[in-house]
Parts: structure tokens; sequence; C-alpha cells
């Protein structure tokens, strides 16, 4: 992956396929003022520089059975074992989140379960058992998911036109 300097028009393009995913590229060449190979160009560039990691649609959980969400703290027996119980973890679908912290615990994970015996039973025979993990810590269970959206700070001048001269896109 190679460096891609961000630029006005990246910022106005990530902003609109953030809102919506499945935006048409003609779409969001109307919205930018430059044609839809120069959108096309952009996006897959930024692709290939990893700004962006890929598109997904989102599922309610609660409608398809999975009625309770959990974060659980994890702390590890061992810092040298992290990357064995991030593989593990992997391995646990239920599991949709997993960061690394700072702080009292090496790990916060987000799980997805049934309901409560679910969780307990994920936490006790698919999560305790992985070897590293010292403690985990349920420390909140959410009761619902307000809102959930892409990170957009990007300030932009909405009012500018993007390009003067369409070949600079071209590199």
């Amino acid at each position: 992956m190679g460096h891609h300097q961000i630029d006005r028009l990246d910022k106005k393009i990530l902003q609109l396929i953030s809102q919506d995913a499945r935006i048409p590229f003609l779409e969001v060449a109307r919205e930018c003022n430059v044609s839809g190979a120069a959108i096309h160009q952009r996006i897959q560039k930024l692709r290939n520089t990893g700004i962006i990691k890929g598109s997904e649609f989102v599922i309610d959980t609660y409608k398809v059975g999975f009625q309770t969400c959990a974060y659980i703290g994890i702390t590890l027996t061992d810092v040298k074992l992290f990357n064995n119980v991030v593989d593990e973890l992997k391995k646990i679908p239920e599991i949709v989140e997993c960061h690394y912290a700072t702080g009292k615990y090496s790990m916060f994970v987000k799980i997805y379960a049934k309901d409560n015996r679910h969780l307990l039973h994920i936490i006790l025979d698919k999560l305790t058992p992985v070897k590293g993990i010292a403690h985990t810590e349920t420390f909140q269970i959410s009761l619902d998911e307000i809102f959930r959206r892409q990170l957009s700070v990007f300030e932009i001048d909405t009012t500018a036109d993007y390009i003067e001269d369409e070949e600079d896109i071209i590199e």
C-alpha cells in the first residue's frame, strides 16, 4: 500500500460514500463536478492505499435473533500473547469488534448474543479458555443501539468547485 495525500475531492468522495456505500459513482461525480471515470479512479486509489477498507451491509442484529450486545474487557496473562489471542478471538463469530486498549484492560471486545444465557456460554466456553486470557469483565450490556455511523469529520467547502482541471485527477 502506498501513501496518498487526501485532497478536497477525496474528502467529498469519502463524505458521500460514508453516508451511503451504494451511491452510484455517477451521482458522486455529479456532486463533485467531475467525470465518473475520475471518481472510479479516485475510489480505486483510496482502496489501494487502504483508506477505504471495504463496504458493508448493516444487519439489524435484533431482527435476526441476537438481542444482547455486551462490551467485555480482557486482561492478558502476557502481552506477548496478544497476536495469538487476537487470532483466537477472530474464530468466535459473535465477537464483532476487538480493540487494543490502554488502562486496566489490554483489549475490549464487542459481542452479540441471542440472550444472556448465550452470552454466558460465549464467555465461559469460547472466550475464557483462550490461551493468554487471564481475566474478562463484562462491564456494559447495551440496551439498544441508538445510532451508528462512519467517521465523517472532513472539513470541506461544499460550495467550491473541486477540480479546476480534471487532468489533475489522473496521475
